[in-house]
């Protein structure tokens, strides 16, 4: 599917409205995931690595753990949502439990769920425990690593309206990247990516163009990530979240600046 769409538009430039042209926009599609032909998640994303975006969401929600956990993961073939290309299937293998009440995306992914945020640390720490990862990086390396992700962003170049994440090895290479107009997939994607291909991401940096939200600090840490870094702002209970997961977290990584907010011992 296209990650991006042509619209019509009349664009004002200079004081003069201009006649109609084409500008490419971001394309914005649902997509359902069911488990066992049950319905857990929809999920608004840019279509493409669908696959990843599915194995992704269930390992960060505590659902698969080894690739052999799934047996396929494939779109539905039958009636409208076949047509459409807009539901995943997922097929465990027969011996994997699923505590479908468990699931806590959509109750953590609100800011308004009238949680505090020390009980929602708490709750997320009792299926992931905190890393003991104590590999170091280069505060130089580190900081160059969103202009690397920057370079593999062709449909922001397009759209200028899509997020991206990426995974580095802790020597500053890129692994994967993915672009989606949700921050948190774009996450799920690389993550899905690595758990597909059996990577173990205790030894990986993620990167992330935006901010560095308490949603995307969980992911990573179900994924045993031990150092995030965003090219903006993290959020309050992001931080709290690092320090107590024992996860670096840098923000305001541009060029040669950055703000290490959490795991200050991994740079060096």
């Amino acid at each position: 599917m296209a990650e991006s769409k042509s619209v019509k538009i009349r664009r004002w430039k200079d004081g003069n409205l201009h006649p109609s042209e084409t500008d490419a926009v971001a394309t914005e599609e649902p997509l359902e995931i069911r488990v066992r032909g049950r319905s857990i998640a929809i999920t608004m994303r840019t279509p493409g690595h669908d696959m990843e975006l599915a194995a992704g969401f269930l390992v960060t929600e505590n659902i698969i753990h080894h690739r052999q956990d799934v047996s396929e993961i494939a779109h539905c073939r039958e009636g409208e949502a076949a047509q459409l290309g807009n539901t995943m299937n997922v097929f465990l293998a027969p011996e994997v439990e699923v505590d479908f009440g468990q699931l806590t995306r959509h109750f953590f992914a609100s800011s308004s769920c009238g949680l505090c945020g020390k009980a929602s640390i708490e709750s997320v720490h009792q299926q992931f425990p905190p890393v003991e990862n104590q590999s170091e990086v280069s505060a130089k390396m580190l900081a160059s690593l969103p202009d690397k992700l920057r370079v593999a962003q062709p449909t922001f170049d397009q759209t200028g309206g899509l997020h991206a994440a990426g995974l580095f090895s802790m020597e500053g290479f890129l692994t994967v990247s993915r672009e989606d107009v949700g921050r948190h997939n774009a996450v799920d994607k690389v993550i899905g990516n690595a758990f597909l291909d059996r990577v173990d991401l205790s030894q990986s940096i993620l990167v992330v163009s935006g901010r560095a939200s308490f949603e995307i600090m969980q992911k990573s840490l179900a994924a045993r990530i031990p150092i995030v870094a965003a090219v903006s702002a993290p959020s309050s209970l992001a931080v709290e979240f690092a320090q107590d997961s024992d996860q670096t977290l840098a923000g305001f990584v541009r060029g040669k600046t950055m703000n290490v907010y959490a795991g200050a011992q991994r740079v060096r």
